[in-house]
């Protein structure tokens, strides 16, 4: 493509941007204002000055910041172009020029006295996006006002300015069905529960988990209006939903001559709650659904002109011929631009990743040629793994979002491909006629692995890789904890050379460890790290406990690296009890047996309880804190227990999002594994051949009584997590280095 077109195909999407008139300047820089306030207190607040000008952009649709002051008592200036790059700038200056930290576990805002002088500057064209729709479901189903502040508050802060917002839709979609026809059965019958909406967003599923209370819907609008009202304060442009063509199938009761056509199921679901209706694009209705919906929700929301819509997430297409393809993805849009003729579509491009056998050229072409370039804006999802951007020319001259995923189901896990996120996006920006528009971070769920989106954040202003990574993670680790300690930067640059340095297609922040995993004798235990690499991160942090034990951070990272170490040793133990099984060993099955199950899982248990963000009693509070009655609490609570566990009523997607919590560890991992070793011990003692198939029904009725409790578990932490990781160490280091478990 030449490089004329690709500026015009780039320019288009900054008109979103420049769109913005210069009367948003003072609401911006007030907003940002409030947040540095929020931040830092009043007091150190005052020491701030903010100013939105847009004239400071060199050029229409920059983000630019520029930083000047302070020293000597006088105020540190932070000049942005629009409000999320002042906040940018901000962020730099706490972090480059007075060492402090800003992440999800918490904050080390520390401020040197005086103020340092600083003079900075940096502009970007790019835009940096957030979410996936995934997280919507594996983090924030739960939240409250106060929740949300914070999160909008980290976006701004690390520059991000393109954002999903699509909570609430569900209530927009309620007045449309009923103004079609459908009844409130119907409708309240095909809505999921608030835990699996983002399946139900994307048609995947229908029905499981719900119905949806009316206050649901009532909670989610209020949310809403003040997410965007915030997101727009900062200068964000939020992307809303727009219709994808999937329908209920109540529809055909009301419409009997409508052409739908049903589509396969997904993810190990019957058609009860899956194999999802798609309404044909030739089909009258498609235009006056798409155009009700888009219209309804700009007139409760108003708008920023771009909306996110996916038919095909997982689920193959009726037709491969080009031509169906073509007329189905042209139906979206056209629906888009007859409500919102600035419309600009923001597509996941997961599909054309996760079934490659399916989008081939002729297909892929076929959707990306269906709407007018720069109309289209596609996300390469997996751009850090297997980035789609290169089989594609660059998506056909469309522009796109190098995103780097990472995360999986909001598994806990210590895991990250660092080089790759590095390199990834200047490889991108220098691919032969590129047109990628941006960075982005769509995990599907957060609150895990601080240091590669610290990273990830930091690439979206930067026109090129960090040169030296093990300086960078040290720099990181002494902001995170507010000094520089040599244990623990020796500590993680051992963690920088194993669990976040995987490569390759193969690599996946999906946790597959045999701790968070149904046992079988089948299961895979390979990692692509040296484990002893973790051990000794392990020893190094506990070195450095005794200095660094007042920083909140510092604790939060020695759990996390204790928990990671455990998992480590659950899969050194059941290689021992399987190895112990095959050679038909009694005793050193029951000896690994035992200490797995009847001493490391219950120690594991204990230190993550010692940690309220690794409490399964804060979790599953935050489910019934959103309800207005105990039955409801009950309802969000089962959701939530069933989306960590089972995820399907059958155990569809078993495990998938698994998380390492206290309570789950003791009440739900533990006693399957118990189950599994004592299976093995009576296979081994009478002679037969272990019944993985019984094992799986009698796990089954475990793993359901789980979801069926109505247990309480704390919601405040008990113990200290610098002892008990002491106590953990000590009991397993000294077996680890002497080889013998």
């Amino acid at each position: 493509m030449e490089a004329a077109t690709v500026a015009a195909v780039l320019g288009f999407l900054l008109l979103a941007a420049a769109g913005r008139s210069a009367g948003d300047e003072a609401r911006e820089a007030a907003a940002v204002r409030a947040l540095v306030a929020r931040l830092l207190g009043p007091g150190p607040a005052a020491a701030f000055s903010v100013s939105v000008e847009r004239a400071l952009a060199p050029e229409s649709g920059l983000d630019t910041y520029r930083l000047s002051g302070g020293g000597a008592g006088a105020r540190v200036r932070v000049l942005g172009s629009t409000g999320v790059a002042a906040a940018a700038g901000l962020h730099r200056y706490l972090r480059d020029f007075c060492g402090c930290h800003v992440a999800w576990s918490g904050s080390q805002l520390r401020l040197p006295e005086p103020l340092p002088a600083c003079t900075s500057h940096a502009s970007t064209r790019r835009y940096r996006y957030y979410q996936n729709v995934c997280t919507h479901s594996y983090s924030f189903v739960w939240w409250d006002w106060a929740r949300w502040e914070r999160e909008l508050d980290w976006m701004a802060l690390n520059g991000i300015n393109l954002a999903l917002a699509w909570s609430g839709q569900e209530a927009i979609w309620q007045r449309v069905y009923l103004a079609l026809g459908l009844t409130q059965s119907e409708i309240d019958e095909y809505f999921t529960g608030p835990a699996f909406l983002a399946w139900g967003r994307m048609g995947n599923l229908h029905t499981w988990g719900g119905p949806l209370p009316r206050s649901w819907h009532l909670k989610q609008l209020y949310l809403q209006h003040r997410i965007l009202d915030r997101m727009r304060s900062f200068g964000m442009i939020p992307v809303l939903p727009a219709f994808a063509g999937h329908v209920p199938k109540a529809l055909t009761r009301v419409f009997p001559q409508v052409n739908v056509t049903q589509l396969g199921s997904w993810g190990h679901f019957n058609c009860s709650y899956s194999c999802s209706f798609l309404l044909a694009p030739e089909d009258p209705l498609f235009p006056i659904i798409g155009s009700l919906f888009l219209r309804e929700l700009t007139k409760e929301f108003g708008t920023d002109h771009i909306y996110g819509a996916d038919t095909f997430n997982e689920m193959q297409p009726p037709s491969s011929e080009p031509s169906y393809l073509a007329a189905a993805t042209a139906s979206v849009y056209q629906a888009m631009i007859t409500v919102d003729p600035d419309a600009v579509w923001l597509l996941q491009g997961w599909l054309f990743q996760h079934q490659p056998e399916f989008w081939g050229p002729a297909q892929v072409t076929a959707v990306l040629g269906a709407v007018p370039r720069g109309r289209l804006l596609v996300l390469d999802l997996f751009a850090e793994s297997q980035p789609v951007y290169i089989r594609t020319a660059s998506f056909h001259g469309q522009p796109f979002i190098w995103c780097m995923l990472h995360n999986f189901g909001g598994n806990h896990g210590l895991f990250g491909a660092l080089e790759a996120v590095n390199r990834g996006p200047a490889a991108a920006r220098l691919f032969p006629n590129s047109t990628m528009a941006g960075t982005g971070m769509a995990p599907e769920g957060i609150g895990q692995n601080e240091m590669v989106y610290a990273l990830m954040a930091e690439l979206g202003w930067r026109k090129d890789p960090v040169a030296d990574l093990e300086a960078w993670v040290s720099s990181s680790a002494a902001r995170r904890y507010g000094v520089t300690h040599k244990d623990t930067e020796a500590a993680w640059r051992l963690l920088l050379r194993s669990v976040y340095n995987c490569s390759g297609e193969a690599c996946s922040g999906h946790n597959r460890s045999p701790l968070v995993r149904r046992p079988s004798l089948q299961m895979a235990t390979a990692v692509w790290y040296n484990r002893s690499d973790v051990f000794e991160a392990w020893r190094l942090l506990l070195t450095a406990a005794p200095t660094l034990a007042a920083s909140p951070s510092f604790r939060y990272d020695l759990l996390d690296v204790t928990r990671q170490a455990a998992q480590e040793l659950v899969s050194l133990y059941y290689e021992e009890a399987r190895a112990a099984y095959l050679n038909k060993e009694l005793v050193p099955l029951l000896r690994a047996a035992g200490r797995l199950v009847y001493e490391l899982l219950p120690a594991l248990d204990k230190v993550l309880a010692s940690d309220r963000r690794f409490l399964l009693g804060s979790w599953l509070e935050q489910a019934r804190a959103a309800a207005v009655s105990e039955a409801e609490a009950r309802f969000y609570e089962q959701n939530s227990r069933y989306q960590l566990t089972l995820w399907g009523p059958e155990g569809n997607i078993l495990d998938y999002a698994n998380k390492q919590l206290a309570g789950l560890v003791a009440d739900y991992y533990a006693p399957r594994w118990g189950l599994f070793m004592e299976m093995l011990v009576e296979s081994l003692a009478q002679g037969i051949p272990f019944q993985q198939h019984q094992f799986d029904k009698n796990a089954f009725q475990l793993e359901q009584a789980f979801v069926f409790s109505t247990q309480r578990y704390p919601s405040q932490p008990q113990g200290d997590t610098v002892d008990l990781a002491k106590k953990l160490f000590l009991k397993y280091y000294p077996r680890l280095v002497a080889g013998s478990l």
